[in-house]
């Protein structure tokens, strides 16, 4: 598979009117899905309405260009708002620029490098903790919308720790109008899909939310009362690049990375099981790249696939890239057109969309599943990462809970390997005596089962030889790998059976561990002919010494 084969390209070879149809009435359905959402997650994410479109807009039109995926759609989506609010506090608009080409420039790197198979080796636990860690970030963040609540002049609410105190210092300036209008918000969310799937319920909330404070001239704050609300276009702009900034957001920069990288990618297998196609993974990075470098230039936020609007856009009948960069047209005249309008939307509506979107992506289910059911290990990473989210930020999160899922599992593969002598026929019970091979004398068999790796090297080093043996024999069919550190345990052992004359003969040894040793020097040391191919020739070898 070539690691740059964009799908438009291909596509486009066979396109024809019936699928450029099918494509734009999918592509306006997206575009009026990703609308609110769009404007949801960027006052989330501490940024201006506007930047939401911006970037569904600009990521969204390039990642569909340059996809590796038919129908992906991406954009801003909530698995960033936390992130991205923490950069903005700290840097500025300007540190989010920047973090977000830096974050460009990473996937570029990782699809050129063909690591779009590497994504997989993030544990389950991980993704799961920190998602459902995001998703109680978001539902805290929203609480004083959804209430009217006002905090305390000069207040610090940055961490969703700080946010939540407030939320209960504050819960006695409750708006009860507010309340009103985020409940019934949160009422045609909930129950609208049972009414219709063509048109999205975040749409009707939002109509039905200004309608009604404009109507009863509610007391409500609205988008307009807290944001500057511009409907120009996404304007072309370079940071003032400085060394020292962008090395404090090389941690964050990763974590954008990564995190864009896991979503897109499960994007496109949930969609490659929908419409039966195969995505190119290195394809689909390089683009998600390119769509955050062009989204953080033209004043967007981090972008990634959004499995949301992608399963939307197959089911209302997308089939190529081009719904992808109809629904980007779209917001853009959208941008253009409607954008004043959105200062009218009551922030209770925004609260109560964002609620329904932190429900969808909480994994609440799994979560409990595996609490339920998973190794202590597993659970211990789970809540770990998921707690480190809420508490700290995601950097720390995956971090620590990446560190921690390596240590325990190292622990897991140290418990699974041992070595175990083998009796001699005349010294085992009666009832197996039949059963084992005949052993020379003055030798000794070690059958070593489990990865041979810097954490199990110990047990090597505790193979029990005893002095006076001519031969032992170690038997290795069941060692899958053998790493630098215990082959030169290894080399101690065979280095104390030579200065005491015991001769080591290596029975079937697996490849890896037959190529560390080529390559280290340690096979043309021990000979060729100590090697044997089954552990019958071994004992035969050794009947012989």
């Amino acid at each position: 598979m070539k690691i740059f084969s964009p799908k438009l390209f291909s596509e486009l070879k066979t396109y024809n009117m019936k699928t450029f149809m099918s494509d734009i009435v999918a592509g306006i359905i997206v575009a009026i899905i990703a609308l609110p959402l769009s404007i949801a997650l960027a006052i989330a994410s501490g940024v201006a309405p506007e930047k939401g479109l911006y970037t569904a807009i600009v990521a969204g039109f390039v990642i569909s260009f340059l996809g590796g995926s038919k129908v992906n759609i991406s954009g801003p989506t909530a698995a960033f708002a936390t992130i991205v609010a923490g950069i903005v506090a700290t840097f500025g608009t300007e540190g989010l620029v920047i973090a977000t080409i830096m974050a460009g420039i990473i996937l570029i790197l990782m699809g050129i490098f063909r690591l779009g198979a590497l994504i997989k080796y993030i544990p389950h636990t991980i993704t799961t903790g920190f998602t459902s860690g995001i998703a109680i970030t978001i539902l805290i963040g929203q609480i004083k919308d959804f209430m009217g609540l006002t905090f305390p002049e000069g207040a610090h609410a940055v961490e969703t720790t700080e946010k939540l105190a407030c939320v209960v210092k504050s819960i006695s300036t409750i708006n009860f109008q507010s309340l009103l209008v985020g409940v019934v918000a949160l009422i045609i969310l909930i129950l609208w899909p049972r009414v219709s799937k063509k048109i999205p319920g975040s749409l009707i909330a939002v109509v039905a939310g200004t309608v009604i404070v404009k109507l009863f001239d509610m007391q409500v704050n609205t988008i307009g009362d807290l944001y500057t609300i511009s409907k120009s276009l996404p304007a072309f702009s370079v940071p003032d690049v400085n060394f020292s900034v962008i090395k404090q957001l090389v941690p964050s920069a990763f974590t954008i990375a990564v995190l864009a990288a896991i979503e897109s990618l499960l994007s496109c297998v949930v969609s490659d099981g929908m419409i039966e196609d195969k995505h190119n993974s290195n394809t689909e990075l390089i683009a998600q790249g390119a769509g955050n470098i062009f989204s953080g230039l033209f004043g967007g936020i981090p972008a990634t696939g959004a499995i949301a609007r992608t399963a939307a856009n197959v089911k209302n009948g997308g089939k190529t890239p081009v719904s992808g960069i109809v629904h980007a047209v779209v917001l853009l005249l959208i941008l253009v057109v409607l954008m004043p309008y959105a200062a009218w939307i009551p922030m209770p509506v925004i609260a109560a969309v964002l609620f329904m979107v932190a429900y969808n992506m909480s994994e609440w289910r799994q979560f409990v599943k595996i609490c339920k059911t998973a190794p202590k290990s597993d659970i211990i990473v789970l809540v770990l990462t998921f707690v480190l989210t809420v508490v700290f930020d995601l950097v720390v999160a995956i971090e620590i809970g990446l560190l921690l899922a390596v240590i325990l599992f190292m622990k897991r593969m140290t418990e699974v390997t041992h070595i175990r002598p083998w009796s001699k026929a005349d010294e085992a019970e009666e009832s197996v005596r039949e059963r084992l091979k005949e052993i020379p004398d003055k030798t000794q068999v070690f059958e070593i089962d489990g990865p041979m790796f810097f954490a199990t090297s110990d047990i090597v080093a505790s193979i029990p030889v005893k002095l006076g043996s001519k031969a032992i024999i170690l038997r290795m069919r069941n060692v899958p790998t053998l790493d630098v550190s215990a082959l030169r345990t290894l080399i101690k052992v065979y280095d104390f059976c030579m200065d005491n004359k015991i001769s080591v003969i290596f029975s079937h040894v697996n490849d890896q561990p037959l190529m560390v040793m080529k390559k280290s020097g340690f096979y043309d040391r021990v000979g060729a002919e100590n090697f044997a191919r089954n552990i019958d020739e071994a004992l035969e070898m050794a009947g012989k010494i």
